[in-house]
């Protein structure tokens, strides 16, 4: 045999060696962390999702994703489930986004997680964006990256005054995904672009009047609303609607106080409604307030190239269905990834 062949057959074995490692890692995960990182449970007329990694602020692996997505398909065919709950363990957080640890390791050990991971998880989005029962998100603690991707396509969005909604790729060298480029430049004004570029973090009320959720709720109320929702008997859409606009008008929290970013709509609408990143940039210099010129000192901080991506796929999105925003994500990530 000669030093070719020997090679060859040794290229063979390590790939090989490569894929079982990565496919017992994956069925440990399966039988072990993963039947308790998320709950599937039935529960009155409703489906329940329930993140369940508290210490790690829920944040999503691959099988939670895969398992997720699963389930969603039986419960949309199951005549007897009448709405769809997700949901987040431990009150801290809704969920944090993907665990960027796991996928990090992985490709570190040159196992390629990457390209399957944000595959499903993309597909997990689309299939929330166009579910045929009413989906509601109870959107309580932090709820960034991936999290946003589980809620905010769904029909109904409920927030209480502990939401924290941020989209912070570009300091990470990303771009906000799971659908970003679908639903930022969607918001009013220049919002989107403003919140995809800066990072700018959302709280309580304000994730409401953003447009971001549909619905807002005192933390107190949230499991009393769940109750009434599971307690509904075969509910239309309508019904559903009506119970959780029931709990919004009796919120009292921050009820009385403006969208924070409301003084400074019109200098977002000027500045971010630039074509380039440098426009942008000039157009905060020009403005000179002391609002422009510390999100000039965020945006410095940033990636550029993040920075150019983003702005490029909120323009190209805003005219995009989200299944076609979803693809183009999922080509730019494979793309920033290798």
């Amino acid at each position: 045999m000669g030093q070719r062949e020997v090679w060859r057959l040794m290229s063979r074995f390590n790939a090989f060696k490569r894929t079982n490692t990565i496919l017992h890692h994956l069925r440990m995960s399966k039988h072990t962390d993963a039947a308790e990182d998320v709950l599937l449970e039935k529960k009155g007329c409703a489906g329940v999702i329930t993140l369940n990694r508290p210490k790690l602020l829920n944040t999503l692996t691959f099988n939670m994703i895969r398992q997720i997505y699963s389930q969603l398909k039986k419960w949309e065919q199951d005549p007897e489930t009448f709405l769809i709950i997700i949901k987040g363990a431990g009150g801290k957080a809704f969920c944090a986004g993907g665990d960027v640890r796991v996928i990090s390791e992985a490709e570190k050990a040159k196992q390629n997680m990457a390209p399957v991971f944000f595959r499903v998880e993309y597909m997990l989005n689309n299939a929330i964006g166009s579910c045929q029962k009413p989906y509601v998100a109870l959107i309580h603690g932090i709820t960034m990256g991936g999290g946003v991707g589980l809620s905010v396509h769904g029909q109904f969005r409920v927030a209480t005054e502990k939401c924290v909604f941020a989209m912070p790729e570009t300091a990470i060298g990303l771009f906000p995904d799971v659908g970003g480029g679908y639903f930022l430049p969607r918001l009013q004004g220049k919002l989107g672009y403003f919140l995809a570029l800066t990072g700018f973090r959302l709280k309580g009320r304000d994730v409401y009047r953003a447009g971001i959720a549909t619905h807002f709720v005192d933390s107190e109320k949230l499991a009393m609303l769940e109750e009434d929702l599971l307690a509904l008997k075969s509910p239309s859409k309508e019904n559903i609607a009506s119970v959780l606009e029931n709990y919004h008008t009796e919120s009292k929290i921050d009820r009385d106080k403006s969208f924070m970013l409301e003084e400074h709509m019109d200098k977002i609408n000027s500045c971010f409604s630039a074509n380039t990143v440098e426009e942008i940039i000039e157009n905060l210099k020009q403005d000179g307030s002391s609002f422009a010129l510390e999100q000039l000192k965020v945006i410095n901080k940033m990636s550029p190239t993040s920075l150019k991506i983003t702005l490029r796929q909120l323009m190209e999105g805003s005219s995009k269905t989200l299944q076609e925003v979803l693809t183009m994500e999922y080509r730019l990530s494979q793309a920033c990834m290798f």
